[in-house]
């Protein structure tokens, strides 16, 4: 039995059908019964399970073969660190009392840094609590996913205008779309490692190529047929933005310590350490499967 944590969503989707195309047993733990209905439909058993709470953990990794793991990021959380810890200390507690025989964590660029580095930081914890666990352990390290930047297009299509945390425009970043991380998470949980158990074995991913916030802001453009010219967000405006998005104070200082750290170039893969794998979907599919979104909500 292969049990998929965070299943709904879009890392966690595409690992649950890649492991069920490949005619695999799969457990998709979620959160609220409704966002199993599709993963239902693909022959997958439904748990439901809440990360802060160790016994219904314990219940959805019962007689599992393989588990992937995940710390969601509670966005309207008002302290939303001491929330992740807690996630990351309860699945810990539940994995070490009955470890599987693998477990893979999904976690980001740069979590080797042991501070300065916002909410990066906190994937950096679940990798230092999952370490311990006796069992034949996955970091899957992704770059930063190409679809978080649907979040600012519906503004960015309105004002003509893309803001941008990442400095300079130019600046060439790692991004990946979360559907390239999820299938190969479900590829390493059915690696049979025939090379010998690593543990823990570190797996870096990012896309077919690297981007700059003038790439993202040209590929908008051309997609939607507006025009979209890319702006450096002055530091100091930072906050304020992240605010009116919705998120906390707490929220917003661990995306403004996470870009800074970004900006001075220490976000990155980890030169010389583990494997390195690059997903195929390039940006403009990407964006090009979220406008029909925006533009269906705008109307």
């Amino acid at each position: 039995m292969f049990v998929v944590f965070g299943a709904s969503g879009n890392v966690g989707d595409a690992t649950a059908v890649r492991l069920r195309q490949a005619g695999r047993a799969v457990r998709a733990v979620v959160r609220r019964e409704k966002q199993g209905d599709y993963l239902a439909a693909l022959g997958c058993e439904i748990v439901l399970a809440d990360l802060t709470d160790r016994a219904s953990v314990a219940k959805a990794i019962e007689g599992a073969d393989a588990v992937q793991i995940l710390c969601p990021v509670p966005r309207t959380d008002p302290h939303p660190a001491d929330t992740m810890r807690r996630m990351i200390d309860t699945a810990a507690d539940a994995l070490r009392a009955n470890p599987p025989p693998r477990i893979l964590a999904l976690s980001d660029y740069g979590a080797e840094l042991e501070h300065g580095t916002g909410i990066t930081l906190l994937f950096h914890h679940i990798e230092a609590q999952l370490k311990p666990v006796m069992s034949h352990l996955t970091f899957l390290r992704a770059a930063e996913h190409m679809h978080n930047w649907g979040r600012v297009i519906p503004a960015a299509l309105a004002a003509g205008v893309l803001p941008s945390l990442h400095h300079p425009l130019d600046k060439l970043f790692p991004t990946v779309a979360a559907q390239d991380v999820g299938r190969l998470a479900a590829d390493l949980l059915m690696d049979d490692d025939p090379d010998g158990e690593i543990s823990p074995r570190i797996v870096s991913i990012e896309g077919p190529r690297r981007v700059s916030a003038l790439d993202i802001a040209h590929t908008l453009s051309e997609l939607s047929g507006r025009a979209v010219a890319a702006q450096a967000l002055p530091h100091e405006a930072w906050t304020p933005m992240l605010l009116r998005a919705g998120l906390s104070a707490n929220h917003a200082q661990l995306i403004v310590d996470l870009y800074d750290t970004h900006n001075d170039g220490r976000i990155d893969v980890e030169e010389g350490v583990g494997e390195r794998r690059f997903g195929t979907t390039p940006l403009a599919e990407v964006l090009a499967a979220l406008l029909p979104h925006v533009e269906t909500a705008a109307s």
